[in-house]
């Protein structure tokens, strides 16, 4: 068969295409494009040569050898938290985790720390509870607090035991694990589903998630699901081992699942170690993951070690590279947030990214829009890691249109017309329009209402929208004071839904100090500030009354935080909002602030905790310290004015001393607080 000049010469194009970004890749160590835009190249060049014999030459590329609960399930409160992890994007990110745990161990460089490393399976997280020996309920992990009840869909799945083999159980037993589809079950049910005309799942997870909320069970039943144990909850009437891998090894002694791939490790390097070998494995495994976990061993380190808001400190997923692909820019548009944020957004060409259909992408601030230097028509790499929103890594400017405009950042708010500012040494700016700003209030109420603040089941977004569009909700406070009849006439809204939305309107009034505080949507003031707050002062009127200084002696609140929250207590209106949220019945249990004796003793005197102290918890010489109005801090500086140090003080002993700070025990500080 002839070939022609315009497809020899289209061979060649792809092979120096193919050859160039080699050299990028393996020379260079700096590629320009992702892997699936490289494979396409590759798979193109391939069908030529395939196509047309002659086309192949020795030095070909292709010739290289070797190379959340829904209303129709119950819900289950977890009696203890089913808390996410925080991630590690990178090897630098699990070094300086290594470093935190290490530190707040007080343990020195070179001493060894075991990890349990196990892969960390793409699929929904589940809770069995098993009370002596037998399975008496499932449940989904939900918002980490509230799951839903998924006992009739959990009995269907044959890898989980309905009763434990064994005599050496504890009478009541909570089992963790992930639910998952294997790639071949994945494989195999979309095919009998494409064959059927039936819909297909997108990826595994999807395919988990959506098994484990069917109504029907026998549709549970019909699908491949499998799992695997990753730890356990509650535990009443039974011993466990001091060690996260000896439970999970007791668990499999007990009939349960669990990953053959995981492994005790010694280190960062042995976690390093294990990360790189499950990513060479990672495509032969017969489930999907998207990276591995390590937790730290032993249970009494992870119990010195603690949590931070909604996550352990003593474990971290290592996230495998997010997954990237190129599109095209076909605008970018400015998004007002709830604080008035001025955010850029990539409008995209709509494509397949990490398991979904991506056609937006955060440009996070115009300085990163100019650094990247995005324009309207560039060809990008978009990247979706995990459940992060979208973002755009860079341009490929080799394919950048002639004639391309730098996009700026506009005068004036594309919502209400007011101006745009940004404060000094600020990257945000922000519209200057307020409340008078429909945005800005349409995203405050959508916070307001959000699962994590007032979680009012049923008003979402486009429902939001639509009443501040026709003028019904101008503050939170307007929400309580909706109807029935008025709602029910609204678009896509009928007299059920009214009705339903009411009441759980009416659920909504009653609610915590610290949700409330959060739904407030104060800058800087997210869930854990929100409930260190509520726990600090106790009632609403006492953080009203706060001053900035009072509010900086609540742990982690800084003096950013606390002038944010002073200046919106400050703001009359913001007190008025707040009085008819009150008068329409929204109310919340409060308590005795916790007492911090301004003018006590100890006043004016900054002390740290280290090592373990004779006869009293480091939380209870807090509260001692705190009580005679002294301040503790997590970390030695040159402000530090005692160190109180027990047995197996480290690092922040020496630091103490190299600063010369007054080093003092337990019986020191005891003598202090009684003067």
């Amino acid at each position: 068969m002839s070939v022609s000049i315009a497809i020899r010469k289209k061979a060649e194009s792809l092979r120096e295409q193919i050859r160039h970004h080699n050299y990028r890749y393996h020379v260079l160590d700096d590629p320009e494009i992702p892997d699936a835009e490289y494979d396409r190249l590759m798979r193109e060049l391939l069908a030529l040569e395939a196509e047309y014999d002659e086309l192949v030459t020795h030095d070909s590329p292709t010739q290289r050898v070797g190379d959340a609960p829904i209303s129709a399930f119950g819900t289950v409160q977890h009696e203890l938290p089913m808390l996410s992890l925080a991630n590690a994007f990178s090897e630098d990110e699990l070094r300086e985790f290594h470093r935190r745990v290490m530190e707040r161990l007080e343990l020195e460089g070179d001493a060894e720390l075991s990890y349990a490393a196990e892969p960390k399976l793409d699929g929904a997280a589940v809770s069995l509870l098993y009370e002596d020996g037998v399975l008496v309920r499932g449940a989904t992990r939900g918002d980490g607090s509230t799951g839903e009840d998924i006992t009739h869909n959990i009995r269907t799945i044959e890898a989980i035991p309905l009763k434990l083999i064994g005599k050496s159980y504890p009478a009541r037993l909570e089992v963790r694990g992930e639910v998952f589809m294997p790639k071949a079950g994945f494989e195999a049910y979309n095919a009998r589903a494409r064959a059927a005309g039936e819909k297909t799942f997108v990826n595994p997870r999807n395919a988990a998630a959506g098994s484990l909320r069917q109504l029907d069970p026998k549709l549970t039943a019909e699908r491949p699901l499998d799992m695997y144990a990753y730890s356990v909850g509650k535990v009443e009437g039974g011993q466990l081992p001091a060690r996260h891998s000896e439970i999970v090894d007791r668990l499999r002694d007990w009939g349960i699942k669990v990953c053959p791939e995981r492994r005790v490790v010694l280190g960062v390097e042995g976690c390093l170690a294990f990360y790189k070998s499950i990513g060479e494995r990672r495509n032969a495994l017969s489930y999907e993951i998207d990276g591995v976990v390590y937790k730290v061993d032993s249970l009494q380190m992870q119990r010195e070690l603690g949590f931070v808001s909604r996550a352990p400190r003593w474990a971290i997923a290592h996230k495998f590279p997010a997954q990237e692909e190129l599109t095209v820019v076909e605008d970018v548009e400015f998004q007002v947030g709830r604080t008035g944020a001025v955010t850029p957004v990539a409008r995209l060409t709509p494509v397949f990214v990490g398991g979904v259909t991506v056609s937006n992408a955060t440009l996070h601030n115009i300085d990163e829009l100019h650094r990247k230097d995005v324009r309207i028509g560039d060809t990008v790499i978009v990247r979706r890691a995990g459940d992060v929103i979208p973002e755009v890594v860079s341009v490929i400017l080799d394919r950048r249109p002639k004639g391309s405009r730098r996009v700026q950042l506009p005068k004036t708010c594309p919502v209400c017309n007011s101006h745009i500012e940004r404060e000094d040494g600020e990257t945000v700016a922000r519209c200057t329009g307020g409340l008078f700003c429909a945005a800005q209030r349409t995203e405050a109420l959508k916070h307001f209402v959000s699962r994590r603040a007032l979680d009012i089941e049923g008003l979402g977004a486009k429902l939001v929208e639509q009443l501040v569009a026709i003028g019904r909700l101008k503050t939170p406070a307007d929400i309580f004071q909706l109807n029935a009849t008025e709602l029910s006439e609204l678009d896509r809204m009928g007299t059920k839904s009214a009705d339903n939305l009411i009441a759980s309107i009416n659920k909504s009034k009653s609610t915590t100090l610290a949700r409330f505080l959060f739904a407030l949507g104060i800058r800087e003031v997210g869930e854990a500030t929100a409930a260190s707050v509520a726990s600090h002062f106790g009632r609403l009127a006492n953080v009203i009354a706060a001053t900035e200084e009072d509010l900086q002696r609540v742990p982690d609140v800084g003096p950013v935080v606390a002038a944010r929250v002073r200046a919106f207590f400050a703001e009359e209106h913001n007190l008025e909002v707040i009085a008819r949220m009150q008068e329409y019945g929204v109310v919340w249990q409060e308590s005795d602030p916790k007492v911090v004796a301004e003018d006590g003793i100890l006043g004016g005197k900054t002390f740290v905790i280290t090592g373990t102290l004779p006869t009293m918890t480091r939380d209870a010489a807090k509260d001692l310290i705190q009580a005679a109005g002294g301040k503790v801090a997590g970390s030695v500086s040159s402000k530090t004015d005692y160190l109180v140090a027990g047995e197996k003080a480290g690092s922040k002993l020496a630091k103490a001393e190299k600063l010369n700070v007054d080093i003092i025990d337990e019986a020191d500080l005891l003598k202090l607080v009684s003067r």
